[in-house]
């Protein structure tokens, strides 16, 4: 590597640099940047030399990260966040005042949750705040470094050095039926052998559960299952079959039916608040967190 040439990169390249990895493609870059293609491949080779690495290699029709490039990409994001708040200044954040978009991903359990709450707050402290809501699924930490969203709410936490997370709140996975239609189950044969309303993400992945009663060596008869929790209670109405979901559902979403504790050990979870290092002394980012913690704190009995 060649230290002076390090030293003399300049931010644009930086970001070519991102956004070439964020695209997977240089003419896609290009056209994201606005620029030609020509002008985005003599920046990587630019960055090439000045970083002894190749970044990107052919792969079929495309191109890929080198293990190097993949490992900078959070490093580059960083200094061009910090030189961005670097070049911003300006007025210290006011709530009553500042004006901008504020992005959850949050699966529909979490959403309904606590962004309502939230959504009052803001209302009232900080009206020029808009909230969008994105769906989490399983999240990954690529949400956050490629700002996808500002925060995630969810009890799933990408596993990274450069991921912060905070606890919002416990729960418990229980068993909702229609009284109208069935009695509780009173056993584990009585659950298994019921018909069952289940949950599979858009992603194809499942909830913990599966997998728990997987490791039991205990199978259950899914009979139909949804993207998210929302498809729950229309199913289930007027039928004997049941559903597993979080007891706090039964405040608002499954409020219409009657639960009772799974028959067989589950371990409970915790609500988390995710997001990127980042934004952990961003003065917005950390007055909608602390917004966050409050309503979290409100359902948990306690003062703010």
């Amino acid at each position: 590597m060649n230290l002076i040439d390090t030293f003399n990169l300049d931010i644009r390249a930086l970001h070519t640099f991102v956004v070439v990895l964020d695209e997977g493609s240089v003419s896609r870059a290009a056209v994201k940047l606005g620029v030609s293609q020509s002008a985005v491949s003599h920046t990587l080779e630019r960055l090439r030399k000045a970083l002894g690495d190749p970044l990107f290699v052919k792969s079929g029709r495309g191109i890929v990260p080198t293990r190097y490039a993949f490992q900078t990409g959070p490093h580059v994001r960083q200094i061009l966040y910090d030189m961005h708040s670097l070049a911003s200044g300006g007025p210290p954040f006011t709530p009553e005042t500042t004006e901008f978009t504020f992005t959850v991903a949050a699966n529909d359990y979490e959403r309904d949750l606590l962004l309502p709450p939230l959504m009052q707050r803001l209302r009232q402290q900080a009206p020029g705040i808009l909230l969008q809501v994105i769906p989490s699924g399983i999240p990954s930490a690529e949400m956050l470094r490629k700002d996808v969203c500002d925060l995630i709410i969810s009890p799933h936490a990408p596993e990274a050095t450069d991921i912060m997370q905070r606890g919002l709140m416990g729960d418990r996975m229980v068993v909702f039926y229609d009284p109208k239609k069935r009695e509780a189950p009173q056993s584990v044969t009585d659950y298994l052998k019921a018909d069952h309303v289940s949950l599979v993400f858009v992603s194809g992945e499942q909830p913990a559960l599966e997998a728990g009663l997987s490791a039991r060596g205990l199978t259950r008869r899914n009979v139909i299952s949804v993207s998210n929790f929302s498809g729950l209670p229309e199913f289930l109405r007027g039928t004997d079959m049941l559903a597993t979901a979080p007891e706090r559902m039964s405040k608002h979403l499954l409020r219409d039916f009657e639960w009772v504790p799974l028959p067989f050990s589950f371990k409970p979870f915790t609500l988390l608040m995710v997001w990127h290092r980042r934004n952990q002394n961003d003065p917005a980012h950390l007055w909608l967190r602390n917004q966050v913690n409050a309503v979290a704190a409100t359902m948990n009995g306690l003062s703010e």
